[in-house]
């Protein structure tokens, strides 16, 4: 009896479906999200490499040039005391994604921590956490930077000082260090909160489904449940607020510079330029117009970033 010769295996060269392939695709697919994302890349690059290439130093002072209309040689023209606009709103790019990136990462490591471990343990540590997040979120924001600022910055300022007089280590005159030290402290304090209720929420809804119960019945302690199963497929949601939660801490830092308890002069800052700007803004407006036009932009490409990675990563939740 002759043999039927089989039919040829099928090779399936389609990759296989995957959650942040899938993402990727539908974010590229959002022309606002993409927007946002070039704008914030554009940002990112100038913040590590723009100082680096501007042609004037943030700091140099030229007092025949004050105040000048913006120009070839200044696009966005010179301050009341000759300094270049345009560099200092580069050099307070790179301020305002440092005290962002830095003030986000700890208050996620912090509101993830406990979030998760409310939320995966219950009881009495729950109770607390929340506690702890209705709290902090009662008070004020600018209130409690004030307090902080206004009760820290005089003693850390003396004990520098002292520290300058002991070793003459020119280190402890930097005092810039005092205010970058304050505004991660003090704006992580108030940052946390949003990312411990979210993740909180997340594993509340996690620690019921089957595999969380499957690997318990393996044996597997809590911390590599929580680390290995829960905290992973929380991270969705956590992105989105992650990304918005960037540009508002640019808008914080900002504000506080412009209200005096951030970071002060002459350390470049987007706040402290508008609040320099605003004093003069009738007679030379490009002083007001350069910084805030491009903490304006920042905020609304993290927004269209926000926006596209929600729709990408929840496409059920998407408009």
């Amino acid at each position: 009896m002759a043999l039927i010769p089989s039919a040829p295996a099928v090779i399936d060269d389609e990759p296989p479906v995957s959650l942040w392939r899938d993402a990727w695709y539908r974010l590229r697919r959002n022309r606002l999200a993409v927007f946002g994302l070039s704008i914030v890349a554009l940002l990112l690059f100038t913040a590590i490499f723009g100082p680096a290439l501007t042609p004037y130093d943030f700091l140099g002072q030229n007092l025949d040039l004050r105040n000048a209309a913006p120009s070839l040689a200044h696009p966005f023209g010179t301050d009341d005391l000759g300094r270049d606009v345009f560099s200092r709103v580069v050099y307070g790019t790179r301020t305002a994604f440092l005290v962002a990136v830095v003030v986000t990462a700890i208050a996620v490591v912090i509101g993830v921590a406990l979030g998760a471990a409310a939320g995966f343990f219950g009881g009495m540590l729950d109770r607390t956490v929340m506690w702890l997040t209705d709290m902090t979120m009662s008070i004020p924001n600018l209130l409690l930077v004030v307090v902080i600022n206004a009760s820290l910055k005089t003693p850390i300022a003396a004990w520098m000082e002292s520290r300058y007089l002991e070793t003459l280590n020119p280190f402890y005159r930097e005092t810039v260090w005092i205010d970058f030290l304050l505004v991660f402290g003090s704006m992580a304090l108030i940052s946390w909160p949003p990312y411990a209720r979210l993740v909180r929420a997340q594993v509340l809804s996690i620690r019921a489904r089957p595999y969380i119960t499957a690997a318990r019945a393996l044996g597997l302690s809590n911390r590599i449940v929580l680390l290995r199963y829960v905290v992973p497929n929380a991270l969705g949601p956590l992105i989105v607020a992650v990304s918005a939660g960037l540009g508002t801490a640019m808008v914080l830092e900002s504000a506080f510079s412009f209200l005096g308890v951030g970071v002060n002069p002459p350390t470049p800052s987007w706040g402290n330029m508008i609040s320099d700007g605003l004093r003069v803004w009738q007679h030379y407006p490009h002083l007001l117009a350069a910084p805030a036009a491009v903490l304006g932009l920042a905020s609304v490409a993290f927004s269209f970033l926000g926006d596209g990675l929600n729709d990408a990563l929840n496409p059920r939740g998407a408009k």
